[in-house]
């Protein structure tokens, strides 16, 4: 069917929605704000970091760099542009995915990517222990979130927050500890802002990051 001149544009599923003109200017200050958090804290910015950061900190040498590009290429490059491509094609209704209906075969395919990592990392002599350790906390927590996503809509933004918090806090020690902390409260912050999740949905983000960013990443480094 073809749309006359006098429709809308469809909506191209990247932009955030217009604000409401009777919204009072704080709101609207607001909601500006906690979109630039979500963008800037989004799983795949985070991830970016907190996998160079801990490749860094395994050999102290570029060569760690090398190995965090490597995981990255299957933990976040093909993964997220399967993401968009799906965007382009209208199959998901934004980057961030914020219909749980939609968040399935993504995370599947987010899955099978640190599979890939996970099974390279094992086999090609002289991967930094930490970086192993690291995929598979990132196995076991994406194997929950696809199992709590079969009927609830948990936060990843602020799992992914909460766990780079936790992962950087084990690998570099305490100091770290006062400005990481606050990550997964102002992303948590942006998502409710946004109405894209209820505080429910953060908190137990938050809670399910911290465990497997925590727990499991500092048993198998």
């Amino acid at each position: 069917m073809s749309t006359s001149p006098a429709d809308p544009p469809p909506p191209t599923g990247t932009q955030a929605p217009p604000p409401d003109p009777g919204a009072p200017p704080g709101a609207v200050a607001e909601r500006r704000v906690a979109r630039w958090v979500t963008e800037a804290c989004s799983p795949g910015v985070l991830l970016m970091i907190v996998v160079c950061a801990v490749g860094w900190h395994a050999t102290g040498s570029v060569a760690g760099l090398g190995w965090a590009l490597l995981t990255l290429v299957f933990c976040c490059v093909l993964p997220y542009g399967f993401v968009l491509w799906g965007v382009g094609r209208g199959r998901w209704s934004d980057w961030h995915i914020t219909r749980r209906e939609q968040r399935l075969l993504p995370l599947a395919v987010g899955m099978a990517g640190v599979s890939v990592a996970v099974l390279l990392l094992a086999v090609i002599p002289g991967a930094p222990r930490d970086l192993v350790a690291l995929v598979l906390a990132m196995l076991a927590g994406g194997a929950s979130t696809v199992a709590v996503t079969l009927w609830w809509k948990i936060s990843v933004h602020t799992a992914v927050a909460a766990g780079a918090t936790a992962v950087l806090i084990v690998t570099y020690g305490g100091p770290l500890t006062p400005l990481t902390a606050l990550l997964p409260v102002l992303t948590g912050w942006s998502r409710v802002a946004l109405r894209d999740h209820t505080v429910a949905q953060v908190v137990a983000g938050g809670a399910q990051g911290a465990l497997f960013g925590s727990l499991v990443y500092a048993l198998l480094r």
